[in-house]
């Protein structure tokens, strides 16, 4: 394998400072992409962002429009990870503050102590006095308090005649607004869809409903998904409930605030370009983004179709492997679905981790801040006390990926948004009006050129994954930036952070390998800090048994804000 300093000149991946832009500025930059000026503005933008050098790298593999990685006989009918394989009560919790968990909801129902009707109140109760705080914290943006006490009467009468549906029966659940849930609209972020209600549940939902998951409401999200800090112009910024001067990342913001601050133990995002690890690592959480196509996107918004992804935010490992084993698996309504094998949590609990090597691409982990380094390397050597070998990689033309992942992104976006350009276009934030500016500009050539290095890109993860089982990086390349006062109300460009936040989870929606983020420990501000783990294809019990072992070494930080709902 090569050396630190062999592998520093494969390492192609830099930080870059560009201008900040809020307030007035902001304004006057959308407005001049608005007029005949930007044919001048957006190519220099592009040439900024690497545009130029991209469209000169020889490429000849064929394009991968979808990264579907299962060959073999297509699912023909619905499935689910067995309910003999969902996890128990850990055995061992770890140390320092103990979140409300499913199981503990469940052991609570059945024991008498408390009832899914009384938890009901107490959340909505939570959600109407977080949203009237000051600052807000703009977690849950819509609730249906009828329904939500509708549902909580039935679990609880299931419950009391010893028929509960499943472990979820009772416990409160947070969806993301980009996924239909009757009887709420989907506005995805914005401030013009979401007119009228679904009028069906997306899968996603409809097996959380099945399983009793007492559905408490829509989850606040950064706009059409497109962002990584969680600030929203229409619904309100998310705060962070470890610090309510900071982001919770984005996109899956609200669902990411709701289980940090003790609404409900789990939630339902979509992860993009790291919408639910960037999240979840700013917020102290467990974030899964399975491999593509592991669970179904019907009913969801349709912006991205090949780099987008469902998966739970949750407070523990073990609600996250249990969210994962309701909602993953073949869906008839979702043809991409059905190329899977059968989902499974066997081994997940395995904290004996003698038959796993975990890789590390030095250059790549280390070039994020130090309290960020010195965490992840400090657990990594916890890892290797539980018998895990770390063992150095090297991965090639990580910057051609970040360029593919971004014109992908950016091209299925304008074109997802397109037929409300004329009647919208300008109901959208400054921020997004910059974003989808530039994405116009990407012509066919470039999203074939995107999609030929995607192929390249899965090769060299290939590669890197038969020689290790895990990916061991960062999930983000600094803790939680703070809001600055210049972004409120209306949003701000700070295209510098950006870069730093997403260094380390987009080649994972490129690839459509699966991929997770969970706590490593906190810096000095308290703030947390997040390790991500990348593993093969259907791998996603590897990466929540690591996520699992991390949990029994690194000690928990209770958020500042955190509401207590199951009581005593």
């Amino acid at each position: 394998m090569n050396s630190e300093r062999d592998q520093k000149g494969v390492y192609d991946l830099r930080s870059v400072k560009l201008p900040y832009l809020a307030g007035l500025p902001l304004r006057l930059f959308v407005a001049l992409l608005d007029s005949p000026l930007r044919a001048l503005l957006i190519p220099r933008l592009w040439r900024h962002a690497g545009l130029a050098w991209f469209r000169e790298q020889c490429l000849d593999e064929p394009p991968t429009l979808l990264p579907i990685a299962f060959e073999g006989e297509l699912a023909s009918e619905a499935g689910s990870v067995p309910q003999d394989e969902f996890p128990g009560p850990p055995v061992r919790p770890g140390p320092g503050f103990r979140f409300a968990t499913v199981h503990g909801y469940a052991k609570a129902y059945r024991e008498g102590r408390s009832d899914p009707e009384q938890v009901a109140h107490r959340v909505l109760e939570a959600i109407q006095t977080s949203n009237a705080a000051d600052p807000p914290i703009r977690a849950i943006i819509a609730v249906d308090r009828e329904d939500v006490l509708n549902q909580a009467a039935a679990a609880a009468e299931r419950i009391q005649a010893g028929k509960p549906l499943s472990v979820f029966d009772g416990v409160p659940v947070a969806v993301k607004d980009a996924m239909d849930m009757v009887p709420y609209a989907t506005t995805v972020g914005t401030a013009f869809l979401g007119r009228s209600p679904a009028e069906k549940d997306s899968t996603v939902v409809a097996r959380l409903r099945a399983a009793g998951a007492l559905l408490i409401g829509k989850a606040n999200m950064h706009e059409i998904g497109t962002g990584v800090t969680g600030a929203n112009a229409h619904h309100g910024t998310v705060r962070n409930p470890y610090d309510t001067n900071h982001y919770t990342g984005g996109s899956s913001s609200g669902s990411a605030a709701a289980v940090a601050a003790g609404l409900c133990p789990v939630a339902i995002g979509t992860d993009e370009g790291g919408s639910i690890r960037i999240p979840s690592s700013f917020c102290g959480l467990v974030g899964l983004k399975p491999t593509f196509g592991r669970v179904s996107e019907f009913g969801v918004a349709p912006l991205y179709w090949s780099v987008a992804h469902i998966g739970p935010l949750a407070a523990t490992a073990t609600d996250a492997a249990l969210a994962h084993g309701v909602v993953a698996g073949p869906d008839l309504k979702d043809p991409v679905s059905l190329h899977q094998p059968s989902p499974t949590l066997a081994g997940w609990d395995n904290l004996d981790l003698c038959d796993l090597t975990l890789g590390v691409f030095w250059p790549w982990l280390r070039h994020a801040s130090a309290d960020t380094v010195s965490v992840c390397e400090a657990l990594l050597a916890e890892f290797e006390g539980m018998g895990a070998e770390v063992r150095e990689i090297a991965i090639p033309e990580l910057e051609a990926a970040r360029m593919a992942h971004l014109i992908t992104i950016s091209g299925e976006i304008a074109q997802a948004v397109d037929r409300y350009r004329r009647d919208h276009g300008r109901e959208h934030s400054l921020e997004l009006r910059i974003k989808l500016a530039l994405a116009r500009e990407c012509s066919a050539r470039d999203y074939v050129q995107a999609q030929r290095a995607r192929t390249r890109a899965m090769t060299h993860f290939g590669q890197a994954l038969r020689e290790v089982d895990v990916i061991m990086t960062p999930t983000t390349g600094l803790a939680a930036p703070v809001i600055r006062k210049a972004a409120l109300p209306h949003g701000d460009s700070d295209l510098t952070t950006v870069i730093e936040i997403v260094r380390f989870v987009t080649p994972a929606n490129l690839t459509g390998l699966p991929a997770i983020s969970f706590p490593v420990g906190y810096n000095d501000a308290g703030l947390p800090i997040g390790m991500q783990a990348m593993g093969g294809a259907w791998q996603e019990h590897t990466l929540l048994r690591l996520a699992l072992a991390a949990e029994q070494v690194v000690v928990r930080q209770k958020p500042r804000l955190w509401y207590r709902i199951l009581g005593e």
